[in-house]
Formats: structure tokens, C-alpha cells, sequence
């Protein structure tokens, strides 16, 4: 059996193909904030066109914020404990 194929890269390690050094943190951030289509080549050849958009009340957070808030019942908590701070 090879060697290389044999071998399994540690979790921790990328292949070589995949070279992220040149991605943009955020490209497509605005486009998704405000909804987005999707048009899907079907095999006869039509195409089907979906739109997607974040549901109302919906609040997208920042990568920093998104450590410390990882689901709505932990950023519902913080809020209504700052609005109790309130005047």
C-alpha cells in the first residue's frame, strides 16, 4: 500500500489544494444581509429561481461577538439584563 495514501492528515492540518490566503473575511456580508437569489439549472434545462432573505427581527453578529453569544438564549439574557441597567 503507499504510503501517502495510507497516512491521515491530523485534524488540525489543511490539504494543499485548499489555499485560503487570499480569501476576503466578509466578501459577501451585505449581499447576504439583504437577501439573496439562487437559480438552480435543472437537467431538462429550465432554471428555477429561489430567493432567500433573514426572517424579520432576524440580527446577524459580528465573528468577535459570536464567541461570547453563541445562541439567541445567551444574546436574549445579555440584552435583558443591560435593559434592566435602563433609566
Amino acid at each position: 500500500m503507499n504510503d501517502k495514501i495510507s497516512k491521515q492528515q491530523s485534524d488540525d492540518e489543511m490539504l494543499p489544494e485548499y489555499d485560503f490566503s487570499e480569501g476576503i473575511r466578509g466578501k459577501h456580508y451585505q449581499a447576504y444581509k439583504h437577501g439573496y437569489q439562487v437559480v438552480v439549472n435543472k437537467i431538462d434545462g429550465s432554471t428555477e429561481t429561489q430567493d432567500f432573505a433573514l426572517p424579520e427581527g432576524a440580527v446577524l453578529l459580528a465573528p468577535d461577538v459570536r464567541k461570547y453569544f453563541p445562541d439567541s438564549e445567551t444574546v436574549n439574557r445579555a440584552l435583558r439584563g443591560l435593559i434592566n441597567l435602563l433609566p
